[in-house]
């Protein structure tokens, strides 16, 4: 039963640091799969067979070779010179996403609720601080309340979708796209791009959990859960018309909808920003912690200080050069990833 119970926790984690705004706002969905039609559901389903045997993968190694940050694995499965460029790299994108993810969330309380940006975001880092100082019981504590939410909430706007009139017409519709090679490649890139930035977190906490039944079980658990999400936001986005000129799909749907959704939809939004931030705070607070040898307190206040400060300059363009070759590099990440042998 303690098993279950811990392999529920890691699966928790796996889904909330995965999972961020471009879940919530499904335009990363639409990208990538819905706009594709039929084909993007085959599509999700490829992904989601990654999610499983590539998520459940990196952490039994991490586990192996007792990978105390994501330097460590980085550095196994690059080698000593490539895995400084790619520590380096990863390194960056943390900063750099998760910086905006803090932005995002004051956005929710400027936009949303009409409170001031910086009351967003410094409430954000006070619960973010005291989550992470808690330890890795305090991202499964926050993961096993948000994550739940999250799907039944998405299976309920899902439902509500799938039973309205022509929606087996929309799901197998193939439209046509200029881009159309995407779709093959979309399973890859986006699975790789993800696992490639969830290593932060979830590379330590796997070292800490000794049993490699419970990690593959998160694995599993993790995967699946992340695979019916995409899922229920597809099935729920192929019924709004023009999908692709929205730059929030799921605020349209929630318009549409009405209701007390929209509220829900709200604290949903904010749920899935924090815990993108504190998973990404987490894997670099444990990255510095192997350098330096100060307390843990000072670590993240720094780390903290140094987001908050990106978060008000216009760090968008960087990270615009940053994600194609991010893309492109963590393509390699889960080549070399699959080539590795588990040992026993």
């Amino acid at each position: 039963m303690k098993n279950w119970n811990q392999a529920f926790q890691l699966a928790a984690v796996y889904v909330g640091t995965v999972v961020g705004a471009g879940f919530a706002t499904g335009k990363e969905i639409v990208e990538f799969f819905t706009r594709f039609g039929f084909i993007g559901f085959i599509s999700i389903l490829m992904s989601g067979y990654l999610f499983i045997i590539m998520g459940s993968k990196m952490m039994i190694k991490a586990q192996e070779i007792n990978a105390k940050s994501f330097e460590d694995f980085q550095t196994y499965l690059f080698g000593p010179f490539f895995g400084k460029v790619m520590n380096g790299l990863v390194l960056l994108m943390l900063l750099g996403v998760t910086s905006v993810m803090l932005s995002g969330a004051g956005a929710v309380f400027e936009e949303q609720l009409y409170l001031p940006k910086t009351l967003g975001i410094g409430l954000t880092i006070l619960l973010g601080y005291i989550v992470i100082l808690v330890g890795t019981k305090g991202l499964f504590m926050v993961n096993s309340f948000v994550v739940p939410i999250m799907i039944i909430f998405n299976f309920l706007i899902m439902i509500k979708s799938v039973t309205t009139d022509g929606f087996i017409g929309e799901f197998m519709w193939i439209p046509h796209a200029e881009d159309g090679w995407k779709v093959v490649v979309a399973p890859f890139s986006y699975t790789a791009f993800n696992l490639a930035m969830a290593q932060a977190v979830l590379v330590p906490i796997a070292a800490q959990i000794k049993d490699r039944t419970t990690i593959r079980l998160g694995g599993l658990i993790g995967g699946a859960f992340l695979t019916l999400i995409l899922l229920s936001i597809h099935f729920t986005l192929i019924m709004l018309p023009n999908l692709e000129t929205y730059e929030i799909p799921m605020a349209a749907v929630m318009q549409l909808i009405g209701g007390g959704f929209y509220w829900l939809y709200v604290v949903i939004i904010y749920g899935e920003i924090f815990t993108s931030v504190i998973g990404g705070v987490f894997g670099l607070e444990q990255q510095a912690m192997t350098h330096v040898k100060i307390n843990r307190s000072v670590v993240l206040l720094i780390l903290f200080a140094t987001m908050y400060i990106i978060s008000r300059v216009d760090y968008s363009e960087l990270l615009s050069y940053l994600y194609p070759l991010f893309g492109n590099v963590s393509l390699i990440f889960i080549v070399l990833l699959w080539m590795k042998k588990e040992s026993g």
